[in-house]
């Protein structure tokens, strides 16, 4: 199957490392203009730079999707730069700081839902106005596994991914009969920099007791998820939409 995106326009937050660098460069291999977004200005430039470096045409914005007024502004420079927003991978998340639900912090709480909940909530209002005008385009959302399963200490992190999976399909079902198809991805164990994070926090532990768990026996690797980023976002998945597909070595099985 060959997915190509020539004369498309692909916008990915979180980009500037992991899971979202990753797709990004898979859509400007395959033909897209790309915008990469992320807090981090300097490694989503930096990313930015390297793609059109290799010839790619690519666009670095710096953005904080829990700021609505910095969301609207990064998709009116993605159509001002390139015209319009064919495909959005609504990637940029953070995790919970560990804790029980009775410790949990109040602080926290708001931190992981304004960023994994609300900024996916602000990403697609925005990018659906412009599909919408349009009468075409493809979102997909960043969920987990963590947005299927519950996991001691991560209520904080499940409660908004599960919550990206009601938003996804709500509006999947707003825009089925308007040429915009909306999907979710639940990554598992996959080697990004947030896993490099977890280990340096001390849940070294924890990563492998869920290594023991995958069938496959090994971590995904980010160019797999983007793999299925493309997938949902090209016409080779015309008819699929409101889906959340689990990219996680045969885990969810368990």
């Amino acid at each position: 199957m060959n997915i190509s995106f020539e004369n498309k326009v692909a916008l990915v937050t979180g980009a500037g490392s992991g899971l979202g660098l990753a797709a990004a460069r898979a859509f400007a291999q395959s033909g897209a203009a790309v915008v990469l977004a992320d807090w981090d200005e300097a490694s989503v430039l930096s990313a930015a730079d390297q793609l059109a470096k290799e010839g790619h045409s690519a666009l670095g914005i710096r953005c904080d999707v829990s700021d609505e007024a910095a969301v609207k502004e990064m998709v009116e420079r993605t159509v001002e730069r390139f015209g319009r927003l064919d495909a959005a991978y609504n990637n940029a998340g953070v995790q919970n700081v560990l804790a029980e639900t009775a410790d949990a912090t109040r602080e926290d709480f708001d931190r992981v839902m304004s960023i994994n909940l609300r900024g996916v909530w602000n990403c697609m209002k925005f990018e659906l106005q412009q599909m919408r005008k349009q009468g075409s385009g493809s979102i997909v959302n960043c969920s987990s596994l963590g947005g299927l399963v519950g996991g001691a200490e991560r209520g904080t992190y499940h409660a908004a991914k599960h919550g990206v999976l009601g938003l996804t399909k709500s509006a999947a079902l707003e825009y089925a009969a308007r040429g915009i198809r909306i999907n979710a991805i639940c990554p598992g164990l996959i080697w990004t920099p947030m896993a490099d994070q977890m280990v340096a926090s001390g849940q070294a532990d924890a990563l492998n007791a869920l290594l023991n768990a995958v069938p496959m026996g090994r971590y995904g690797r980010p160019e797999e998820i983007a793999d299925m980023v493309l997938f949902l976002c090209s016409e080779a998945s015309s008819y699929v939409s409101g889906q959340s597909i689990s990219v996680d070595g045969g885990f969810i099985m368990r």
